[in-house]
């Protein structure tokens, strides 16, 4: 593999890193600011049971991981590659 396309593949690896990274953090501040406001609720009940549950910061939490994920597969075939040619 030659070497433009050995940094063509470590660069959209690292925009995946970066994408991954966002969704974790974006996923852990969406969770906190909606669970942590007790005033926007309309009964405390909803707020210590956490129900009904919202889905979406767990959304972008996975969304993260996956993206890591898919950065971390980048990166091993790019390194596989580089090593084995």
């Amino acid at each position: 593999m030659s070497y433009p396309d050995c940094f063509m593949l470590m660069g959209m690896g690292g925009f995946f890193v970066l994408l991954g990274i966002g969704g974790l953090v974006w996923g852990n501040r969406e969770g906190g600011d909606y669970y942590d406001s007790l005033v926007t609720h309309h009964d405390v009940r909803e707020f210590l049971e956490r129900s009904p549950g919202r889905p979406e910061p767990s959304a972008l939490k996975i969304g993260g991981w996956i993206a890591i994920t898919l950065c971390l597969v980048m990166l091993a075939g790019v390194g596989a590659l580089w090593f084995w040619d």
